[in-house]
């Protein structure tokens, strides 16, 4: 199960999940964040509370990426150990941008 929970102020959006990220529940971030980026030019994803992300999830996240390279920043926060390992290990350390 994934929360999406998205918070606009402006031209920055951020999207905070919680639960799981993987192949039952990325479609649902991927509409979402598609039907949300028109107009943001600052894209935060809010990892605090996120438990699980699969390589669906990671799809995802680069297709935001690739988005938002065109029309501004990207941003993923608050990332716990284990998703940071999962990052490290799929090269996605190096493509996105971890505050």
């Amino acid at each position: 199960m994934l929360n999406i929970e998205k918070k606009p102020n402006g031209a920055e959006l951020t999207v905070a999940l919680t639960g799981r990220l993987d192949t039952t529940t990325a479609p649902e971030l991927e509409k979402e964040l598609k039907a949300s980026l028109g107009g943001v030019s600052d894209l935060v994803i809010d990892m605090n509370a996120l438990e699980y992300i699969s390589s669906a999830g990671l799809r995802v996240l680069l297709s935001a990426q690739k988005i938002m390279n065109r029309q501004g920043d990207m941003k993923v926060v608050n990332v716990n150990e284990t998703i940071m390992e999962i990052f490290e290990v799929t090269g996605f350390s190096d493509i996105l941008n971890i505050a």
